[in-house]
């Protein structure tokens, strides 16, 4: 595969894996798996069971398991066509699907303080209008 090809699976393959990684550990469809699991990550007797279930709460380290997952899913490789394609390409993805998930957490933070600025400009009006 041509590099510029390359390039542009790694950029689109990191959109889905960050998808499933924000939804998973952020959004309200998960809210009860995920919170059984910081439970257990919280009041595990193993370390080993602290960890298992803390990896359903960080988005970080669930799209790492999600990126391995895509890796066996579409055999996808950076720069070499060996194991060290798949490692490279791992590590890519892992970390321009983690941009993605901080560019979308800044956009929701900054959409919801439009939201309420708009809220308080509103029951202001509704108050002078009283």
């Amino acid at each position: 595969m041509q590099l510029g090809t390359q390039l542009i699976w790694l950029f689109t393959l990191a959109l889905p894996i960050a998808c499933i990684a924000w939804t998973v550990t952020h959004e309200e469809v998960f809210r009860e798996p995920r919170e059984y699991c910081i439970n257990r990550c919280h009041k595990g007797k193993t370390i080993a069971e602290r960890k298992f279930f803390y990896l359903f709460t960080c988005e970080y380290c669930f799209s790492h398991y999600v990126t391995a997952l895509m890796l066996i899913i579409t055999g996808y490789k950076l720069l070499f066509d060996d194991w060290r394609g798949y490692l490279i390409s791992g590590f890519a993805l892992v970390f321009i699907a983690n941009i993605y998930m901080s560019l979308f957490a800044l956009i929701r933070i900054d959409l919801k303080k439009i939201r309420i600025e708009a809220d308080i400009e509103e029951a202001v009006k509704e108050r002078k209008e009283k």
